[in-house]
């Protein structure tokens, strides 16, 4: 005689979660562990910056993630052109297409919000301000339910109106940052993939874009932290 088996087959879900503070990696694992353990099972990786995410998505040895919760600020790897949570965004859709992408922000510029939801369209965007333990299961139920979650201060934003909207590409990204670091525009080509002319011809274009096309890199950049184009 057959006895049947009680014991239920629990649906695994492979988490990554992408953060330069240990602590709040942790709080993040503690949510997750506890979100519906009846039902889930739940195998997490972690890693501390650009450079250790890009190496543990890009492993053939990885199995492709289901989600990935990552901070949009974190230690760039400028080797491969890494500068932020977006880019491994975009590196996870690449080499896992079906992973579910959780963002996570300090920032609260309305332009940078709509430039993030334009260019990587997230199934989640969370302002780190309003994240609670509780509001981490909640974002992380609809996510694993195939809903879009944006937290109150991502939606408070979206409702407002802007009239002078002001985007950039990944290449006038790279610009401002290497601006920001101190970069010599002559040095620039080493790490952006187009030439020292048109690297110089697009630094004019985003001091009009900003006006400040009598100001120096100095204040090129302040306008750009405060427009939420660079970190």
């Amino acid at each position: 005689m057959t006895i049947a088996s009680n014991v239920k087959t629990l649906i695994k879900n492979n988490i990554l979660i992408v953060d330069d503070h240990p602590f709040i990696i942790e709080g993040y694992k503690n949510a997750i562990t506890r979100y519906n353990p009846e039902e889930f099972e739940f195998l997490i990786s972690q890693a501390k910056d650009c450079e250790s995410a890009y190496r543990t998505i890009t492993d053939p040895d990885t199995k492709p993630f289901d989600i990935a919760f990552l901070d949009i600020s974190m230690p760039p790897y400028e080797e491969k052109g890494i500068y932020n949570g977006e880019d491994l965004a975009k590196l996870i859709s690449e080499y896992m297409p079906n992973c579910k992408i959780i963002l996570l922000t300090m920032y609260t510029e309305l332009l940078k919000i709509k430039t993030i939801i334009k260019t990587i369209n997230p199934s989640g965007l969370v302002i780190k301000n309003d994240l609670t333990f509780d509001e981490l299961l909640y974002a992380f139920d609809l996510v694993i339910k195939d809903e879009i979650y944006y937290s109150e201060s991502v939606l408070k934003m979206l409702s407002l109106s802007e009239e002078d909207t002001i985007e950039i590409d990944q290449i006038d990204n790279q610009i401002l940052f290497h601006i920001s670091k101190g970069t010599k525009i002559k040095d620039m080509p080493q790490y952006i993939p187009i030439s020292l002319g048109a690297i110089e011809r697009r630094k004019i274009s985003l001091k009009e874009l900003l006006k400040v096309e009598e100001g120096s890199d100095i204040d090129l950049v302040r306008e750009a932290k405060n427009k939420g184009l660079l970190f």
